[in-house]
């Protein structure tokens, strides 16, 4: 290739060569777009980096000789870029690369959470992706993107679609107990979005502290720092957040789980819960229900809401993340009267509304039924693998206790102190492949939601994982922690004497009669995931009707 009379490096000549070849595909493009083509392959050689800032270019005549096309087309290419700022041209000394443009950014990194490389991934927090109701789902979004009138693709409500909060009231009202007036139900971009909205408008007010649990999710503490208030753990014991420690910290703000406390497990008792609407309305606070899975319970009817109890003192918020996928971002708040002008406000600040088809997509699918038979069938699957995992863990791991209610995505597994020291324990799990993570990690100073002296604490989530992985991972979790060789002792004592008798001593036997099973009696670690006796009263009740 012919290179201008003006002296030029040999790394210059290089790097024009090299660029030279990410021209030559242009040639053979369309007349009619050969032009354009051109324009973009000697665009992206500079952003690329293959041209970089000082190297010059060969003149027109002659690159319009070595790639057989006409001088116009090079001049126009140059006079193109040159005003976009990616070239320079000095009258008599040529056309450069200009100082201005410099090399693409590395390609974009994907910071979405991804499964590790654990061979059992037992962390919190995932449903069953594999769940997604994908046929309907795209049912709906044809039959909802061909009848949506032109006029809904402008701008939205901030709020939400009136038909789609309208929905959410009649379902939440229905599913939740809550009460709702569609003119106070707010759409927004998940939990995370609510929380925020929440946050900010109560430091607007003045707030500079609000008390989340302890133990809690991190999540919570997170975000409302970024909202400007400082998160005050609140400790929680076996019937939820205590009301003494909201008045001694002098907060008047909590964010709660009372339907099924995250990480605990445990479900907030009457009694607490009317203390702490108590406390609410003495000083004249606000606490945030995160219902977060409340419509996941297995031994009996979820407790209603907190907040139908008082909606002018509870500000609810849940999403579809656990029922549908995370990936959709779509959630509601109910926000009490008094703050409702100004969190409407803001969201109309941060984003203008959520996007208009997935809101009326969503309206359809709560409309046809299809939400709730979505709900259904994550309740069946769920329940079968939270059995499988209780069932495992108590045959692999002796001693250990499922402490907190039926209900959710993940349960805690207490080990007794033979099991410690924890360190070591989570050590061996990392070693051989399986995720866990220990209560601790979620704040817990003083763990008062379960019996004291537990050597290991761990939650165990197990919605994302099929009933075989869930046997598979506490068999490895188990060999790891004991050793292979205690594993299969434990097995080999475990089997009937029948089977591992000879074939003669086995025909010689009679056959065990079955224990007697007390009718109306069911076995202890099915009745035990009620932790407060007025749970326990309901599941023995529960129990006698089967």
């Amino acid at each position: 290739m012919a290179l201008t009379s003006q002296p030029q490096s040999e790394a210059g000549r290089e790097r024009w060569n090299a660029a030279w070849e990410l021209l030559l595909p242009a040639v053979s493009a369309p007349a009619r777009s050969r032009g354009r083509t051109l324009r973009s392959a000697l665009r992206e050689a500079v952003r690329s980096g293959r041209l970089t800032a000082g190297t010059r270019l060969p003149s027109s005549r002659e690159l319009a000789a070595d790639l057989g096309v006409s001088r116009g087309l090079i001049t126009e290419a140059y006079e193109q870029l040159t005003a976009e700022g990616y070239l320079r041209s000095d009258r008599g000394s040529g056309t450069w690369v200009s100082d201005a443009a410099r090399a693409a950014a590395p390609p974009v990194c994907d910071l979405a959470p991804r499964d590790g490389h654990a061979r059992v991934d037992f962390l919190p927090g995932l449903p069953d992706l594999s769940l997604f109701p994908r046929a309907a789902w795209a049912a709906a979004h044809r039959q909802e993107l061909a009848a949506l009138p032109h006029h809904m693709l402008g701008y939205p409500d901030p709020r939400g679609l009136p038909r789609l909060r309208t929905v959410l009231a009649e379902l939440l009202v229905r599913r939740r107990g809550v009460v709702a007036d569609a003119e106070r139900v707010v759409v927004c971009s998940g939990v995370a979005q609510a929380m925020t909205l929440l946050a900010q408008a109560l430091h607007a007010r003045g707030h500079t502290t609000i008390g989340v649990e302890d133990p809690g999710s991190p999540e919570h503490e997170t975000l409302l720092c970024a909202a400007g208030v400082t998160p005050v753990r609140i400790p929680v014991d076996e019937e939820g957040v205590l009301v003494e420690a909201l008045r001694d910290q002098g907060v008047r703000a909590v964010v709660t789980t009372p339907a099924h406390q995250f990480p605990s497990g445990i479900a907030y008792s009457a009694r607490r819960r009317a203390a702490l609407l108590d406390w609410a309305r003495s000083v004249d606070g606000l606490i945030v229900e995160d219902d977060y899975d409340g419509d996941f319970r297995y031994d009996r009817a979820p407790v209603g809401a907190l907040q139908g109890l008082d909606p002018e003192h509870v500000a609810y918020t849940g999403s579809v993340s656990k029922s549908l996928a995370p990936g959709l971002r779509l959630g509601w708040l109910l926000v009490p009267e008094k703050l409702a002008e100004e969190v409407v406000e803001r969201k109309r600040v941060v984003d203008l509304g959520n996007p208009v088809l997935d809101q009326a997509l969503l309206a359809r699918f709560v409309e046809r039924g299809e939400y709730d038979r979505q709900l259904r069938r994550c309740q069946r699957a769920y329940r079968e693998r939270r059995d499988t995992l209780v069932a495992a863990l108590h045959e692999r791991l002796p001693g250990v206790r499922v402490t907190g209610i039926a209900a959710g995505l993940h349960v805690i597994a207490r080990l007794p102190a033979r099991w410690g020291p924890q360190d070591a324990f989570l050590a061996r799990a990392v070693a051989a492949g399986v995720a866990v993570r220990p209560l601790g990690d979620y704040g817990a100073g003083t763990d008062r939601t379960g019996p004291a002296g537990d050597g290991v604490r761990l939650v165990l989530g197990y919605a994302h994982l099929s009933p075989a992985r869930i046997s598979e991972g506490v068999r490895i979790l188990a060999e790891a922690v004991r050793g292979p060789e205690a594993v299969r002792e434990k097995e080999t004592v475990r089997q009937p004497e029948a089977v591992r008798a000879p074939d003669a001593v086995r025909k010689s036997r009679p056959a065990r009669k079955p224990a007697q099973k007390t009718k109306g009696v069911r076995p202890p670690q099915e009745i035990g995931a009620a932790r407060t006796s007025q749970e326990l009263d309901h599941a023995r009740v529960e129990s006698t009707k089967r």
